[in-house]
């Protein structure tokens, strides 16, 4: 079961802070996570991030850094978003035992499973809380709810090593379903092409701002959708595309 773990990829987006990569890349090989991606750090490779790292220097050695959240999260099923408060439009929202319990599910099923965090003084974006299946919140005291990044990559990899170990996946909310789901590219592409379809059609219209496809994104990622499903559906749109044109 352990061999699971090495499947979660870790992604820290856009740190300003070497250290907490290094101590990030400590707390995976503590619990027995090596997959960890960096997108546009502000500073790295860097000294600091080694020096925190202590024994976990092979973790930044193997890391890939990349530009987009969008190449991070290619390859994975299942993306978890860890986000401190509520949103506008609220995504399902798990505590770490949960969310570990329905990764342990998917895992199980042979997807790649990401879990984002996000900058130190402001966390994840909503565009790119939007790319996530679901979100990730850890109940902090509330008079003290600060909480240091290599700390919070510590709780989440804890919970996950625990589920792995559980005898049995945890079944409270069956949020995930023990499918392969599609890549979380290819969905974003389905993404990108509705709303282009959307906007042919004149439902939409082109770069407005509304929350439409906010929306749209939350219900289809909600579903959790597999490649035969995402290809059926970037099927339709073409369809649709050719009788409109």
């Amino acid at each position: 079961m352990l061999q699971l773990l090495e499947k979660i990829r870790i992604i820290l987006v856009n740190t300003t802070h070497p250290g907490n990569i290094g101590a990030a890349a400590r707390a995976m090989k503590n619990m027995g996570l090596v997959e960890l991606v960096i997108v546009a750090p502000k500073r790295y490779p860097d000294e600091e991030a080694v020096f925190r790292a202590a024994g976990a220097k092979d973790i930044l050695h193997r890391a890939v850094v990349v530009d987009s959240v969008e190449e991070a999260i290619e390859g994975c099923g299942l993306v978890l978003g860890t986000s401190a408060r509520e949103r506008k439009i609220p995504w399902p929202l798990y505590d770490p035992r949960e969310s570990a319990a329905k990764a342990k599910l998917s895992l199980m099923a042979g997807n790649k499973v990401a879990i984002m965090f996000g900058r130190e003084d402001r966390g994840l974006t909503n565009e790119e809380l939007q790319k996530c299946h679901f979100h990730v919140h850890i109940p902090t005291n509330e008079d003290y709810s600060s909480l240091n990044l290599g700390a919070a990559v510590q709780v989440l990899c804890y919970e996950m090593r625990m589920a792995v170990l559980a005898d049995k996946a945890l079944q409270k909310n069956h949020a995930v379903t023990a499918t392969l789901l599609a890549d979380a590219a290819d969905v974003e592409r389905m993404l990108v092409h509705l709303e282009q379809v959307l906007v042919d059609v004149k439902f939409l219209e082109s770069g407005s701002s509304n929350q439409v496809m906010t929306r749209m994104r939350r219900l289809f990622l909600r579903q959790q959708l597999d490649a035969m499903e995402v290809n059926v559906l970037r099927g339709i749109l073409k369809t649709i595309q050719r009788a409109v044109n």
